[in-house]
């Protein structure tokens, strides 16, 4: 059964187990419904609703959206709950999330243990909330804050809860104990008028309420469901509670049928299902304790960073004294960051500093379960370290590379055990970014996948198992749009135009404002470096060479595709202008301008052609999976679902 009941003392308890995420399904809203009835009929005085397992409720069955809805429906189970004869007390652990939040809003009571996180995530599969929680919430916290947590999307902690005013009270002891003694306190107190027959919270500040508004809904870059959030949460603060509802429930059912909730739910399955069917030939992952890094730049780092945060004692080798130590700080300097934006604690922070050893001898990884080596793009470079690593590590330890474009295959053949060789390709900032490619090896076994599997699960990462090629799945598709981008601008466009409409697309920033941001000199390198493998019929552009050549290398140098000198966003400089027009010249090409919608055109085209090549060559093993890492790893606008997804619909 998943709602069970039961009675003591005129004290009802209500207990959702629908494992394993206690989801609002059909079946859990009928319980829900009935449980209501059972409590009403028998006069119990107060009711305790909890969940068995892990956690409350997270959400809806996502799967039961592409369905007609299925009575009873979820507000209309929240309304019974809220009229109920009894208050209801919501014991909040592990995740309140979405249709659990508002279930727990229904209620009159909310009380959470120290460990629970509350949010409404609707905006991030490209609806709003649809049981109340654009018209209850702002009746329980501030408008402002409410506004904050609906458009937003991210879960808040239980303290932060309470600061607020959304849970009544965090417990340290058993929930069921503290909901007891909560539920006997106000065995004789009147019930609380329900949330959605109260009026709103005033507002904070009123004269900037419009303006917070706005700024929502400027910020969406396209995104349907963060402007209707942000329109509905104001339309609560002047209608009715019931109106507001009704109000609330058409917008819902109006976004559930929004292409762009489509392209975010195929996301939403896509991400759970891109690393399961991985070959491992039925082999487990190594029990990881231990974590060696080769390099404590910006990527080694912010590696060594994620993995202690996870409470992975780590290794960091450097090329001397003085490296190690400046690569130390930059580690504390991460974790710092992460303390700040309330990631760790003091303590925890301290104690996550205990567990690294930043040092200069190889020798200490004699007793590390694997090593990720993060040292220059060169395949010489890395070709040393793994002579070294072969040496020094135990036979059963897993040997990763972090290398973008490189051929993990060569620096397997390099090693005594070519099968404990794979890729673990992060993504910087190796500490923030979600995506993590794992890179397969015909030779590879299957416990050095499943191991870099079961890794980027213990980081909280994404990972998408990748085939061996010259940028495996996500480099290798951003390569080929990078090229035509160079196309588009030999051929008539500016780099201006061509950002302008990636960001009107949806990309945050365009390609060459993140060739500024990364650094023109590496990209620059590589190509130095295959220009002799380069086929004498493919089409190249030099442009950006001759920007490196007049020392123009990106944000660092002040100047790369735009001039930084003046205005820290950067302005169109003509001096780049003049060397693309002058290279269109010298080819003869007669410039054409571009619209938008050409020019994301082209950009599309060559992201899906290229995607179809890695699919037909077994580098991804699904379209899928290339969605998931251009949306995780490269900024293509989540609610468009991904290059490949666009073409199913075209």
């Amino acid at each position: 059964m998943s709602v069970s009941t039961r009675i003591d003392n005129k004290i009802g308890w209500v207990t959702i187990d629908n494992p394993p995420i206690n989801n609002t399904s059909q079946i859990v809203r009928a319980g829900l419904l009935s449980a209501v009835s059972k409590m009403d009929l028998a006069g119990v005085q107060v009711v305790i609703l909890s969940c068995a397992g892990k956690t409350f409720v997270t959400g809806a069955d996502v799967k039961e959206f592409a369905k007609a809805p299925i009575a009873p429906h979820f507000p209309d189970v929240l309304t019974a709950i809220e009229e109920a004869h009894a208050p209801w007390i919501a014991a909040i652990h592990g995740f309140a999330l979405g249709g659990g939040l508002e279930l727990t809003l229904a209620c009159s009571y909310r009380i959470a243990d120290a460990e629970a996180k509350l949010g409404l995530p609707e905006v991030k599969l490209g609806l709003i909330p649809g049981a109340g929680g654009t018209v209850r919430l702002p009746r329980l916290i501030t408008p402002e804050k409410a506004l904050e947590m609906i458009a937003g999307g991210k879960p808040i902690s239980a303290t932060r809860a309470a600061d607020i005013g959304l849970v009544d009270g965090i417990t340290k002891e058993s929930l069921d104990r503290a909901s007891l003694s909560l539920a006997k306190r106000i065995l004789t107190e009147p019930k609380p008028i329900p949330l959605s027959k109260k009026s709103p919270r005033k507002l904070d500040n009123p004269s900037g309420w419009k303006e917070a508004i706005s700024n929502v809904k400027s910020r969406s870059r396209g995104q349907n469901s963060i402007v209707s959030a942000a329109d509905a949460l104001d339309r609560s603060l002047t209608l009715t509670g019931k109106k507001a509802l009704m109000a609330e429930r058409k917008s819902f059912l109006s976004l559930k049928d929004d292409p762009q909730s489509l392209a975010l739910r195929h996301i939403f399955f896509a991400e759970r299902g891109v690393g399961k069917s991985v070959r491992t030939d039925g082999q487990t992952a190594a029990n990881i304790t231990r974590i060696g890094v080769i390099g404590g730049g910006t990527m080694g780092s912010g590696i060594s960073a994620a993995c202690l945060m996870v409470g992975l004692h780590v290794k960091m080798i450097e090329r001397n004294t003085e490296a190690a130590a400046i690569a130390a700080i930059r580690v504390d300097k991460i974790l710092s960051g992460a303390k700040d934006r309330g990631k760790m604690t003091t303590k925890t922070k301290a104690e996550a500093m205990k567990q690294l050893e930043s040092t200069t001898r190889y020798s200490a990884l004699s007793d590390v379960d694997l090593v990720i080596e993060a040292v220059f793009e060169d395949m010489d470079v890395k070709r040393e370290v793994f002579d070294r690593l072969d040496q020094v590590t135990r036979p059963d330890t897993i040997l990763a590379s972090n290398t973008s474009y490189l051929d993990v295959a060569v620096l397997a053949k390099n090693t005594q055990y070519p099968d404990r060789v794979i890729g673990l390709h992060f993504f910087s900032p190796a500490h923030i970014m979600k995506l993590l490619e794992v890179i397969v090896p015909n030779d590879a076994s299957g416990r050095a996948v499943a191991t870099g599997i079961a890794l980027g699960k213990r980081l909280r990462k994404i990972s998408v198992p990748s085939g061996v090629c010259d940028g495996f799945i996500g480099n290798r598709i951003m390569s080929a749009y990078r090229r035509e981008a160079d196309y588009m601008i030999e051929d008539g466009a500016l780099p201006l135009e061509v950002d302008a409409a990636m960001r009107a697309f949806g990309f945050q920033i365009g390609i060459f404002q993140m060739q500024d941001l990364a650094g023109l000199d590496i990209a620059w390198a590589m190509r130095q470096r295959k220009t002799e493998s380069l086929p004498t019929s493919e089409r190249y552009v030099a442009i950006a060479d001759r920007l490196c050549e007049a020392g123009r290398f990106g944000r660092k140098s002040g100047k790369g595709w735009y001039d930084y000198t003046k205005d820290p966003r950067g302005e169109v400089d003509p001096e780049v202008t003049k060397i693309i027009e002058d290279e269109s010249a010298a080819k003869g090409i007669k410039r054409i301008s571009m619209s938008e919608d050409k020019i994301m055109s082209r950009i599309l085209n060559v992201m899906q052609v290229e995607g179809q090549m890695v699919l037909k060559e077994g580098i991804a093993a699904t379209s899928e999976a290339i969605d998931v890492v251009m949306v995780n790893g490269y900024g293509f606008p989540r609610w468009r679902g991904g290059p490949m997804f666009i073409a199913t619909k075209s």
